[in-house]
C-alpha cells in the first residue's frame, strides 16, 4: 500500500512538471493586435477599432490554458466615418462619454481567458469580460495558428456582445420605452485580432 501511494504521487509530480514544461506563454503585440466594433442602429451602423494596453496568451500545445489582455476605451476610433469630419469627432466624443463608456471613470476594459476546448476545428475561448467595472462571462470561437517566425496569430469569428449587461444604457431598449426607431441595438459586434512578439 505504501509503495502504492508513493507511486501514485510521483505519477502525480510528473504530470504537473510535463505540464509545466510544454507551456508557453506568447506576449501580445499591441502594434499589430486590435479589438474591432460594429454597433447598430434601425436603418444604420457604425464601426471602429480600439487599441489593446498589454496582454499575454500561454499556450499547451494547441490549445490556450489561460491569458489576458486589456483594451484602452480612450482610443476608441470611427472608421466608418470620414476620418476627421465633424460627424466623426462628435460621436468619438459621444462614445467615450458618460452616456456609453465613461472613458474617464473606466479607461480600461478586460478580458481573461479561464480556458478553452477544439470545436470542429475551431478553438472556443472562454473567459471574463469587464466593461465598466462590471465583470460578465463571455465565449467565441477563434483560429489560433503559429506563424513560421513563431509568433502566435488569434483572429476570433465575429461574436456578440449586449451593451445592457455592461450598464451601457444610451437609447437602449433594455432601459427605456417609447423610443420608436430613435433605439440603438443593445447587442453590438466584437472581433479579437491577437498577435504575439
Amino acid at each position: 500500500m505504501k509503495g502504492l501511494k508513493v507511486s501514485l504521487v510521483v505519477l502525480f509530480v510528473i504530470g504537473i512538471v510535463s505540464f509545466t514544461t510544454s507551456t508557453k506563454e506568447f506576449i501580445v503585440n499591441v502594434d499589430k493586435s486590435t479589438v474591432s466594433w460594429k454597433g447598430f442602429k434601425p436603418g444604420g451602423d457604425h464601426s471602429g477599432v480600439i487599441s489593446i494596453k498589454e496582454g499575454s496568451l500561454v499556450m499547451n500545445g494547441n490549445q490556450i490554458v489561460t491569458g489576458s489582455f486589456e483594451i484602452l476605451m480612450n482610443t476608441i476610433v470611427v472608421k466608418d466615418l470620414e476620418a476627421g469630419s465633424d460627424y466623426n469627432k462628435k460621436l468619438t466624443t459621444h462614445l467615450k462619454g458618460s452616456d456609453f463608456f465613461d472613458v474617464v471613470q473606466f479607461p480600461l476594459a478586460k478580458f481573461e481567458i479561464s480556458g478553452s476546448e477544439l470545436l470542429n476545428g475551431k478553438t472556443k475561448v472562454k473567459g471574463f469580460l469587464t466593461i465598466k467595472d462590471i465583470r460578465k462571462e463571455i465565449s467565441f470561437l477563434a483560429d489560433i495558428k503559429t506563424s513560421d517566425s513563431g509568433k502566435l496569430v488569434l483572429e476570433s469569428e465575429t461574436f456578440k456582445i449586449n451593451r445592457s449587461d455592461f450598464n451601457v444604457k444610451y437609447k437602449s431598449p433594455s432601459f427605456y420605452e417609447n423610443l420608436k426607431d430613435k433605439f440603438i441595438y443593445d447587442d453590438f459586434e466584437i472581433t479579437v485580432k491577437i498577435v504575439s512578439e
